[in-house]
């Protein structure tokens, strides 16, 4: 008879292992959060889970639980240093029968480790201090603040309740008893305010000033901003007296989920007609939009818009760029140079065009040369220092302070 594996014994074994290579990779430096990745059992926070495959074609994602894979296995993977999804499509999978997934939407998820701990190095917590997460998912890093700070100064807010739900449980068994909101995130907690620390664990197009206003002068509001074409980075901003936030960003293109609440619509819009718009020469082709330095600078400088590719009727491939009802369609002239057709209130190409001068005028730097200011009424991302270049971010009338 093959004797059962101890869980409990290989668990701890695999979390010494991943504290050591996040702490050898330069990701974990402090004494107190090593000790939470060594205490804290990931696996209870990712009993059933899937991983994405290697498989080609569209994107697939396999299931993984101790059933379908062996206990060990399980466990490996449990504590590999990956993205393991929950979720996918808002809808909760049905574990009876677990079969790979393609083509699906993920929506909830145990985020790589080594992002997790960059994000609480970068909180600049201290004994005594309250936070604030946004976005619970599986509980995972909500533990970890639990361990580091005590469960008492912890406060999770999740929108999704059937997620919310699977977390306290997996809260519960280990031990930790935060206070947990179901509610939207994106408001914080008034009742719970002020805050030393404000996380929020999805991206987010902007900063909702709810999290300003419930975070002391002084605090931390710490995200990742992110727009419908990418991820622009994680943004550390100090909150002051006027109820204004600013900072730099930390670290580029950090993967989070977006906020829900701020999600694209399904609708990219309309595809204009081969005749609309202005056509011109430009030196920029579609892959300046998705290039590490120029397409950040292509989500600054057109924040509503998406991009796809298709071919017209004659076969001739097309990047179309749509915000609303501008538009601009790239295609193939010779060399390096490409026709683009721009059309609308805004001639996006000509928008991105003047920022691309601006980034390479300044030698081209990297994400974490940008910062962020946020007050009541406008937030804007600028480069080098406040005083310079600037894009600012998208903001709905709701999420202003009229008063201010």
């Amino acid at each position: 008879m093959t004797a059962e594996p101890d869980i409990d014994s290989i668990a701890a074994d695999l979390r010494y292992k991943l504290t050591a290579r996040l702490a050898d990779a330069g990701r974990l430096h402090s004494p107190q959060w090593r000790a939470a990745v060594e205490a804290v059992p990931r696996h209870e926070f990712v009993r059933r889970f899937y991983r994405e495959t290697d498989a080609p074609g569209l994107t697939t994602w396999a299931p993984v639980t101790p059933e379908l894979s062996g206990a060990e296995e399980w466990l490996r993977q449990a504590y590999a240093d990956d993205t393991l999804i929950t979720q996918f499509d808002g809808r909760e999978i049905d574990w009876t029968d677990p079969q790979p997934i393609s083509g699906a939407h993920p929506t909830s998820s145990s985020t790589l480790p080594a992002l997790v701990v960059t994000m609480l190095e970068e909180l600049h917590v201290h004994d005594g201090m309250n936070v604030m997460e946004i976005g619970t998912g599986t509980g995972y890093s909500t533990a970890l603040m639990c361990h580091r700070l005590g469960a008492r100064q912890v406060t999770s807010i999740e929108t999704d309740p059937d997620i919310a739900a699977r977390a306290r449980d997996a809260l519960n068994r280990c031990g930790y008893a935060p206070r947990l909101i179901v509610g939207d995130g994106l408001a914080g907690d008034p009742g719970g305010a002020p805050y030393d620390r404000t996380i929020a664990t999805c991206g987010v197009r902007h900063i909702p000033h709810a999290w300003v206003r419930q975070t002391r002068p002084g605090g931390i509001v710490l995200t990742t901003l992110r727009g419908w074409m990418r991820s622009l980075g994680l943004v550390r901003l100090t909150v002051g007296h006027d109820e204004r936030a600013e900072g730099r960003l930390v670290a580029g293109d950090p993967s989070f989920m977006i906020a829900r609440q701020q999600d694209a619509p399904e609708s990219l819009g309309m595809i204009p007609g081969p005749e609309a718009g202005v056509s011109r020469s430009t030196p920029y082709g579609p892959d300046t939009l998705t290039r590490p330095g120029s397409g950040f600078v292509a989500q600054l400088a057109m924040p509503g818009a998406r991009f796809f590719t298709m071919p017209a009727d004659d076969g001739t491939p097309c990047t179309y760029v749509l915000d609303d009802e501008s538009f601009a369609v790239l295609t193939p002239k010779s060399g390096d140079e490409w026709h683009v057709r721009q059309g609308g209130s805004v001639a996006l190409w000509d928008v991105l065009e003047d920022s691309l001068d601006t980034w390479r005028a300044a030698d081209s730097p990297m994400p974490t040369e940008f910062g962020v200011t946020v007050t009541a009424k406008d937030q804007r991302v600028w480069l080098g220092s406040p005083d310079g270049p600037n894009w600012r971010l998208p903001i709905p009338a709701e999420d202003t302070d009229s008063s201010a």
